[in-house]
């Protein structure tokens, strides 16, 4: 999701114009096909005391946003770089998110140690 939490806007329709991202231009930055840019901010990002109920099914519905949208993955690997704390982005919750990125670092830090073992191996040789 493109907009920053409690923007209470609405987003300006953009062509809906889906261009695979093998034949996206390059210098585009990846958002300009982000299916969220046509939606309201207030799907994707909590508003202030939401009801548990109400909150999983907006999350549910920013999901279905997002499971059309031709660049999720772009959305998603950005959501996990920056990292961004809130809403919802590349189809994950911010728990998600959370989740999502311990299980990389936990994978990372595994592939070191075996790295570092088959090195030690190989020096033993």
């Amino acid at each position: 999701m493109l907009q920053r939490p409690h923007s209470s806007r609405q987003v300006a329709a953009v062509p809906d114009r889906r261009v695979p991202a093998r034949d996206r231009d390059q210098d585009a930055p990846w958002h300009t096909e982000a299916v969220c840019r046509r939606d309201e901010a207030g799907l994707f990002f909590a508003p202030s005391k939401e009801p548990t109920a109400a909150r999983l099914s907006r999350e549910e519905a920013a999901k279905r946003v997002c499971a059309r949208c031709p660049v999720m993955v772009e959305c998603r690997e950005h959501a996990l770089l920056q990292p961004e704390p809130y809403g919802v982005w590349g189809g994950l919750t911010a728990a998600e998110r959370r989740v999502a990125l311990a299980r990389r670092r936990r994978r990372e830090m595994e592939l070191k140690k075996a790295s570092r073992g088959a090195a030690r191996i190989a020096q033993a040789g």
